[in-house]
C-alpha cells in the first residue's frame, strides 16, 4: 500500500466540521483524498478546511443542512467539479436527544426533528451520490449509526433514527452491489461535544441508576477515546482495501474494532401449517419459558 492510498479520490464528509467528522475529513485528506467538508456552522466548516489545508491536504467547504435536497446535490456537484468524481460519501452528521427525553415526554415534532437529522440527512445525500457512483462504476458510502440503536441509552428519536440508518444502509448495499457501490455503517464511540459536559454525564448516570446501562458500559461512555481513534475505520471503508466489505454494521470505540452479526431468527417452535392447527397462546407461552 502506498503512503497515499486515497490519492485521486473525491470524497464528501457530511458533518465534517466537528468531532468525528472533522477527524475523518482530516485523515482522508492526509491519505491523499480531496475532501468536501460540510456542516451547519459556516465558521466551523471554514476552520476545518483551513486546518486541513495547513497540514498540506486538499479540502473545500460547503456549509448548510445536508438534509436539504439542494445542499445534498450541491455537495456532490462540488466534489465532482473540484476532484473529478465522487468516490466516497461519509455521513457523520447528527444531533443529541435532550437529556431525560423518553416516549413519556417527547413531542411529535421533537421526534420528527431527530428522525430528519439522522435518517433524512443520510437519505438525501445517498440519493444524490448513488447515481453518480453508479455512473462511473463504483464508490463507497459510509454512514454513521450508534450503539444507541439497541435502546440502551434511552430516548426515542435518536435510537429510532440510528436504527433506521442501519436498515437503510443494508438495503442500499443490497441494491447497489451489482454496480460496484458498497455501503456500510460505523457505530463509533468517541469523545465529542455531544458526549462531554455536565448534562451528558448526568444522562449517563441516570441511565446507570435506572438499570439501562451496566457499570462497565457507563464508565466507557464517560471515558471515550478521541475521535481520531474512530476515524481510521471510516478511512478503511472508503479505501479500495475494503472492496469486499459491504452491508456491514461495524464498531470503532477507542482501541476496540468490532462488528454486529447480522440478525438471524432463533427457532422457538415449528409445525406444518396444513397438517396442524394454529399455536394456542399457552403453547406459545411455553416457548418463551
Amino acid at each position: 500500500m502506498t503512503d497515499l492510498p486515497l490519492r485521486g479520490f473525491g470524497t464528501v464528509v457530511v458533518g465534517g466540521s466537528r468531532g468525528i467528522g472533522a477527524a475523518v475529513a482530516a485523515l482522508l485528506a492526509q491519505l491523499g483524498a480531496g475532501v468536501v467538508v460540510n456542516g451547519r456552522d459556516a465558521d466551523a466548516v471554514e476552520s476545518t478546511v483551513g486546518a486541513i489545508a495547513s497540514a498540506g491536504g486538499n479540502a473545500v467547504g460547503l456549509p448548510g443542512s445536508a438534509a436539504d435536497d439542494a445542499i445534498a446535490q450541491a455537495l456532490i456537484s462540488l466534489c465532482e467539479n473540484e476532484f473529478g468524481q465522487i468516490n466516497a460519501l461519509v455521513n457523520c452528521a447528527g444531533t443529541a436527544e435532550p437529556s431525560e427525553s423518553s416516549i413519556l415526554t417527547i413531542s411529535r415534532q421533537e421526534f420528527q426533528d431527530l428522525i430528519d437529522a439522522h435518517l433524512g440527512t443520510v437519505f438525501a445525500t445517498c440519493r444524490a451520490a448513488a447515481p453518480r457512483m453508479v455512473a462511473h462504476g463504483g464508490g463507497s458510502i459510509v454512514n454513521t449509526s450508534s450503539f444507541a440503536f439497541l435502546g440502551d441509552y434511552g430516548g426515542t428519536g435518536y435510537p429510532a433514527g440510528k436504527g433506521a440508518v442501519n436498515g437503510f444502509t443494508m438495503a442500499i448495499a443490497a441494491e447497489l452491489g451489482e454496480h460496484g457501490v458498497r455501503a456500510n455503517v460505523v457505530c463509533p464511540g468517541a469523545r465529542t461535544r455531544l458526549s462531554t459536559g455536565a448534562e451528558y454525564s448526568q444522562q449517563i448516570e441516570s441511565l446507570r441508576r435506572r438499570g439501562m446501562l451496566d457499570e462497565v458500559s457507563a464508565q466507557a461512555a464517560l471515558d471515550a477515546a478521541p475521535p481520531e481513534y474512530a476515524a481510521s475505520l471510516y478511512a478503511y471503508l472508503v479505501s479500495d482495501l475494503s472492496t469486499r466489505v459491504t452491508g456491514q454494521i461495524v464498531i470503532a470505540a477507542g482501541g476496540f474494532v468490532g462488528r454486529f452479526d447480522r440478525p438471524a431468527p432463533a427457532l422457538l417452535g415449528y409445525r406444518v401449517h396444513d397438517e396442524s392447527p394454529p399455536w394456542s397462546i399457552s403453547e406459545i407461552d411455553r416457548m418463551f419459558s
